[in-house]
């Protein structure tokens, strides 16, 4: 049994999106396959694995329903049955547009415009698997409090393990951790440029994947993708 599971969106293997997520955060998670990354001109690959190191190690993705360990009595086997059931009663839609947008001091990839069906998407992956969720422990919710949440996201913690989920929530694939203000600049636009074929291209949402970290710390894993319908 792994450490953590999490609920994931992750882009079609055959779609520019995630070629080129996979391709700057410098690894497959699906296959494990190392890639050396693009770098902008004048980045060494020190100062890129330090301003990938968060993203690279949860691989990329967009979170539905964020990394929990699994609660008593409870099984990798019966979360994967939860799962396909879920998966079989959705149906597919598309997000015509994807954008390069700054987020809470990190670059990430969100909706152009905002989509009702991937919120509600999210929302559902959050309430349908909470019962396979442990509840956090002490240190986590201290983790979760130590730059202040609104009482929304108290309410959120206390329901579902984690801050920014239903109303709190906004859907992203994070590209950066956090930067300053002279980096974020220069490498918003270096981004947008190399991602810009990527994001123009629509993307059918038809699946999701199930994460998985095998060990305490580990990098996560896609373990399998669960098709819609």
């Amino acid at each position: 049994m792994a450490y953590r599971y999490a609920i994931y969106w992750a882009p079609p293997r055959a779609h520019a999106l995630w070629r080129e997520g996979c391709a700057w955060l410098g690894r497959d998670p699906e296959t494990g396959e190392p890639i050396a990354p693009p770098l902008p001109d004048g980045m060494t690959r020190e100062q890129h694995a330090a301003i990938t190191a968060a993203p690279a190690r949860y691989g990329w993705h967009g979170t539905l329903k964020p990394p929990f360990r699994l609660a008593q009595g409870e099984s990798e086997a019966r979360l994967d049955a939860a799962i396909r059931t879920f998966a079989a009663a959705r149906a597919p839609f598309v997000v015509e547009r994807f954008a390069l947008s700054p987020l809470s001091g990190f670059l990430a990839v969100v909706p152009a415009q905002r989509s009702a069906p991937l919120d509600a998407l999210a929302a559902a992956c959050v309430a349908a698997f909470d019962a396979f969720r442990a509840p956090p422990e002490p240190g986590e919710i201290a983790r979760r409090r130590r730059d202040g949440l609104s009482p929304a996201q108290e309410a959120n913690l206390a329901r579902w393990g984690y801050p920014y989920v239903m109303e709190e929530f906004r859907f992203h694939l994070t590209l950066t951790g956090r930067l300053s203000p002279d980096e974020m600049g220069p490498l918003r636009g270096w981004l947008a440029a190399r991602f810009s074929d990527a994001l123009a291209e629509p993307v059918r949402i038809d699946e999701i994947a199930l994460y998985v970290e095998p060990t305490f710390g580990a990098p996560l894993m896609l373990r399998r993708r669960y098709r819609f319908g």
